[in-house]
């Protein structure tokens, strides 16, 4: 039996058949498929459960809201952006109210996991700003910090002496996740204050000298932290449910 088309391009039909054929060609098949599986998932997950509902008067203000930002309070300009976007006004309004569902999807599944996944993850969302001289041999490094302890600047000796490329901004590495530090450079960072000088401290044959110069602890009173981690926490949850699913590609 001959498949039904699933588009014209130049009034000829595309079968569904040819539609997977080019997207196993342009290796994105896996990826189109875990879009449907993705969105099966939160929809489901979406119809099956009774504390998410929407305010229908938050779905209409935002999108009173929507038209007054975008100019189209006109309802003939409202129209005519409807159908340049190839959508109608049920599919718009059914947008609005799923954006709204899926924000509260993730924060009823993560909230209650956030402070201890925040715990998990804090020695890498800690950041440290350090300036380093980094050099060759042990004898070098041990005189450059009697040089710096002694009064000399820290920043001319590492634009003199230093073989890191950061030399050329006085040494200032910028702010670096904890988590990413090797654990004999953490250990003395963490006990030491800012402005305070540490080392010699070998890292891979080479002697560092480093300045601490300020912490930035991550505190979940940042809201873009939060709401990344409250992303990563749903991607999790979300990658779970999927792998619990069975597949089975039927085209004929």
């Amino acid at each position: 039996m001959e498949s039904s088309s699933f588009l014209t391009i130049n009034d000829q039909p595309i079968s569904l058949e040819e539609v997977v054929k080019y997207l196993q060609a342009s290796g994105k098949l896996g990826q189109f498929i875990g879009d449907i599986l993705r969105q099966r998932v939160i929809e489901q997950e979406i119809q099956t459960r009774d504390d998410i509902e929407i305010s229908p008067a938050l779905t209409e203000q935002t999108i009173i809201d929507f038209r007054l930002k975008n100019q189209l309070a006109d309802p003939q300009s409202f129209q005519e952006w409807l159908n340049k976007n190839n959508t109608d006004y049920a599919t718009f309004h059914a947008s609005v109210v799923f954006g709204f569902k899926l924000e509260k999807l993730k924060a009823v599944i993560t909230e209650p996991k956030i402070p201890e996944y925040f715990i998990e993850r804090k020695i890498f969302l800690d950041r440290i700003v350090l300036s380093r001289i980094l050099v060759e041999n042990r004898e070098l490094s041990e005189e450059l910090q009697t040089q710096i302890e002694e009064g000399g600047s820290f920043e001319q000796l590492a634009k003199e002496y230093s073989v890191a490329d950061d030399r050329i901004v006085h040494g200032m590495m910028g702010p670096i996740s904890r988590g990413s530090l090797p654990d004999i450079l953490r250990a003395a960072v963490d006990v030491a204050s800012p402005g305070q000088l540490v080392g010699p401290v070998e890292l891979e044959g080479r002697y560092g000298l480093f300045r601490v110069e300020q912490f930035l602890p991550a505190s979940l009173e940042d809201t873009q932290l939060k709401q990344a981690l409250q992303n990563e926490l749903f991607e999790k949850w979300l990658a779970e449910k999927i792998q619990k699913l069975t597949v089975k590609l039927q085209v004929s």
